[in-house]
């Protein structure tokens, strides 16, 4: 019998979601906006607020072609749906039309702080 060590029970902090579509028929430019409006239907699972205003996406890149990238962070690292979060970010644009691919990979740097959260999230969690 293998012996297990601390790290094997936590999560996959290397997790990604990359998926590819068959879009030959990019006639309009996916626009930051639209990714934004679909990753904010995504709520962090123990706050109720949408990864986007926690200020959990670092970057999103658009090309060209509609292939999306995303850079993203979670408020911890030892979060225990971190192997699920950027697959569920990667979903939630599944929906866009033109789209060509998606890309999102977790990083953990900078680290999150709770001066990345917009406005709005600070007040719906109480923090000034």
């Amino acid at each position: 019998m293998e012996d297990k060590k601390f790290q094997d029970f936590l999560p996959d902090k290397s997790s990604s979601y990359v998926k590819k579509f068959t879009n030959i028929n990019n006639l309009s430019k996916i626009k930051e906006e639209q990714v934004i409006e679909c990753i904010r239907s995504v709520m962090d699972p123990e706050i109720p607020v949408n990864l986007y205003d926690l200020g959990l996406i670092y970057e999103i890149k658009i090309n060209d072609n509609n292939d999306i990238k995303i850079k993203m962070t979670l408020t911890n690292p030892n979060c225990p749906v971190a192997g699920s979060m950027p697959e569920s970010v990667g979903k939630s644009l599944e929906k866009l039309t033109n789209l060509n691919s998606i890309e999102v990979f977790l990083v953990w740097e900078p680290k999150w702080n709770k001066d990345l959260m917009s406005e709005e999230a600070k007040l719906a969690l109480d923090i000034f």
